[in-house]
């Protein structure tokens, strides 16, 4: 698994609330498309198939507690 950024985590944490994109980049004050680039990247860097894997395997991991 290879590192995430600061910003990456971020939207993680998002992520594992479950919220849409919309609602991301709304809170974060970015584009709903730079918020669809951070969550590919994340999905790649934690080779999950999905948002719900990516809070599986953050949760797992205890990368990022709720």
């Amino acid at each position: 698994m290879d590192k995430l950024s600061q910003r990456e985590l971020e939207v993680s944490k998002y992520l594992v609330l479950g919220l849409t994109n919309t609602q991301i980049a709304k809170i974060m004050y970015i584009s709903k498309h730079t918020v669809k680039c951070y969550v590919s990247r994340i999905l790649k860097h934690l080779n999950a198939k999905n948002r719900t894997e990516v809070a599986y395997i953050l949760g797992k991991n205890n990368i990022i507690r709720m």
